[in-house]
């Protein structure tokens, strides 16, 4: 009789389909009354008030709330209860399904971080990286007693020339792939051929012309550089591109980059013309050379090299139009050679940081992490490509460093007159006389080691684990001590021992040492090159622990000290393939010395016991004799006459000043071909 219009309207519903509250519809839900609450309020869920009782008398019907849940687009739940979710539960999210939710988020997130680790692990690491000549068919093109060296192909990939002193004299070959066949261009007739620091063999576009690198015999100044050409078949040598150190063409043979030998080498592009009249797009700075000029496949960009000869450079590349150059390397090591063999695969020739090699390298020019592609021994002296990259050719050297020793006469002595030494190592270099004995240096490995051989027997006085001894070592004036420089775990040492190898010890580990050390006469302190903002000078280096200080402000390495301790004279930098020798006195006031002008190659200077004459090589930068200047007068005296094989790298002068010890290097090398696979 008092049932409102609502409460009839619900009567004719099954009383068991009714929830009677808060709690019952939550529960039906699974939800909590908060919830449910918040629903009804904000998405319309159907729930019905007594209107007779206090507002918080509520009910609803399950059928009501399916179809709520129904038009809410969410799956409806069976009707059967007892195993099945109710409805309210499939048709809204539970707490384990937001927990569900949240957790699936989590995991997503955490998927998503670790897989964005991985893409920037495989990208810093390269892991999908391949190997350039992983699948190359290797063939020895020469097998010849002596040196092939300094190797060039054909842009077609058909012809391979190269330099080889295999009828005597170092003359320019030229080879066809795969014929067995050999031809000798120059017989003779061209000036100095052999300069390791640039590409000095080459190709003209069409492969009518084999190009050369040359230098006018005992040339000094920059102008005494050429490019010379040979025609491919045979014929006269001649002049191809006057007063050019090196060159490059672009791939369509329509514009020339190429560096001349002045200071600083600047780089100049010409278009078409063999010579640009415009000003170079690139110069080093002062000490430094920019070599192995290279354009990249699409003309976007010159690759050179850029750095202090020999063992501090690094690939740098530039626009054509010039602007700053852009570094690609981080080597610091002797890194030659470049070729492209796309627009991102750069390969190259590189030391490792301990010395070791050059080895064959390899990287993306955009992602710039290096690889090394060879292992073992074998040492890399030249690389070039054919203008597909499907094609290259490489030298391999094996050299060999033996000490000879030779009395001083009046006249030149002949190279016949020298006797090898008989080491226990087998072989030595950088030989240092001291009295009644010979230091030097030996190799065993990537390990370096300082050796000793007095009356007929060699005792090792200090080795280091991939310890490289760089610069010889040095004995005092009194000769109780030993100074010497070394390259170990990639930091540079300046040790100090007593003449037995007894008590070494630092004496420096703060300079980045250059070259070798010298003794003061006074024996308090050691004189040594150190770089500094990238060019090298002389410090003093205190032997009792106080600090280095700078004495020679300008460009200055491997000193020698007079015996009376007035002057040290040292080398400055290359200009070409040359360097001047200059002087200061101990209170680093100039020293006015005769004008002397050596090649590249020969930076040991020694005084005559006396100390009235400097002794020092000159000559081609892979062949040289000992000469003697009077410092007083200037007069110069030829003091032996070796034959061209005799290639001598270092030398010391007994304290007697009566015997000479020569350190030779001699080089078997052969060129490789490698043709690599069509991607």
């Amino acid at each position: 009789m008092g049932e409102t219009f609502q409460d009839a309207a619900s009567s004719a519903k099954p009383p068991e389909d009714r929830l009677d509250s808060w709690k019952e519809i939550a529960a039906y839900l699974n939800r909590d009354v908060t919830t449910v609450q918040r629903w009804e309020k904000r998405e319309g869920m159907p729930v019905h008030r007594h209107l007779h009782d206090k507002l918080g008398s509520v009910y609803a019907w399950r059928a009501e709330l399916d179809a709520w849940a129904r038009g809410r687009n969410l799956p409806a739940a069976p009707e059967n209860g007892d195993s099945a979710l109710s409805p309210g539960l499939a048709a809204l999210p539970t707490g384990s399904a937001i927990s569900t939710s949240k957790t699936r988020w989590t995991i997503g997130l955490v998927l998503a971080a670790l897989t964005i680790g991985i893409i920037l692990w495989l990208q810093k690491t390269e892991y999908f990286w391949r190997n350039p000549i992983a699948a190359a068919r290797f063939q020895t093109v020469t097998d010849l007693d002596g040196v092939a060296q300094a190797a060039a192909v054909s842009r077609d990939g058909h012809f391979v020339a190269f330099l080889s002193d295999r009828d005597g004299q170092m003359d320019v070959w030229v080879t066809q792939a795969g014929s067995g066949e050999f031809h000798n261009l120059t017989r003779g007739s061209a000036p100095e051929l052999v300069n390791p620091s640039v590409r000095t063999m080459g190709f003209s576009p069409d492969g009518s012309l084999v190009t050369f690198w040359a230098r006018k015999q005992n040339g000094s100044s920059g102008g005494d550089i050429s490019i010379w050409a040979v025609p491919t078949l045979g014929g006269q040598p001649r002049p191809y591109l006057e007063g050019v150190a090196e060159f490059d063409w672009s791939h369509d043979g329509s514009r020339l980059v190429y560096h001349t030998p002045g200071p600083g080498d600047p780089l100049f592009v010409s278009d078409g013309s063999r010579r640009s009249e415009g000003p170079p797009i690139f110069t080093a700075p002062a000490g430094l050379h920019c070599h192995f000029p290279l354009w990249a496949p699409d003309s976007a960009y010159i690759y050179f090299v850029q750095g202090v000869l020999p063992d501090k450079l690094d690939i740098w590349r530039i626009r054509p139009a010039g602007g700053a150059p852009e570094r690609i390397t981080s080597h610091s090591g002797r890194v030659t050679h470049p070729v492209l063999l796309d627009r991102h695969t750069l390969m190259y020739l590189a030391s490792d940081p301990d010395g070791s090699g050059p080895w064959l390298y390899s990287m993306d020019v955009e992602r710039r992490i290096p690889h090394r592609l060879t292992s073992g021994l074998d040492r890399y002296t030249s690389l070039a490509a054919s203008a597909d990259g499907r094609r290259l050719v490489v030298t391999q050297a094996s050299p060999r460093r033996t000490l000879w020793r030779l009395r001083l006469a009046d006249s030149a002595a002949e190279a016949s007159a020298a006797t090898r030494i008989s080491l226990t190592t087998g072989t030595g270099s950088s030989p240092r006389m001291g009295s009644g004995y010979l230091l030097y240096v030996s190799a065993t490995g990537t390990s370096e080691s300082i050796w000793k051989l007095a009356n007929g027997t060699g005792t090792e006085l200090w080795s280091g684990v991939g310890a490289r001894v760089f610069g010889g070592p040095a004995i005092s004036p009194d000769g109780r001590f030993i100074a010497f420089s070394v390259l170990q775990h990639e930091q540079k040492l300046l040790y100090v021992m007593q003449a037995d190898g007894t008590n070494a010890r630092i004496v420096t580990d703060s300079l980045d040492l250059q070259g070798g050390p010298a003794w003061a006469p006074d024996g308090q302190s050691i004189t040594s090159a150190a770089e500094e903002h990238g060019v090298p000078h002389l410090f003093r280096i205190p032997v009792d622990g106080r600090a280095p200080a700078r004495f020679v402000q300008e460009y200055s390495v491997d000193p020698a000290w007079a015996p009376d301790g007035h002057f040290v004279v040292y080398s400055g930098p290359d200009i070409g393939t040359t360097f001047s020798v200059k002087g200061v006195t101990s209170e680093a006031a100039q020293q006015r010395l005769p004008t002397l002008t050596l090649t590249r190659g020969a930076r040991h200077l020694t005084f005559l016991p006396r100390g009235r004459a400097l002794l020092f090589l000159q000559g081609e930068i892979q062949h040289k004799n000992l000469w003697l200047m009077d410092l007083e007068s200037g007069a110069k005296r030829q003091l032996t006459n070796l034959a061209p094989d005799f290639d001598i790298r270092d030398f010391d002068i007994s304290p007697d000043g009566r015997e000479v010890v020569l350190e030779r290097v001699q080089e078997r090398s052969d060129v490789v071909l490698m043709d690599l696979p069509r991607p």
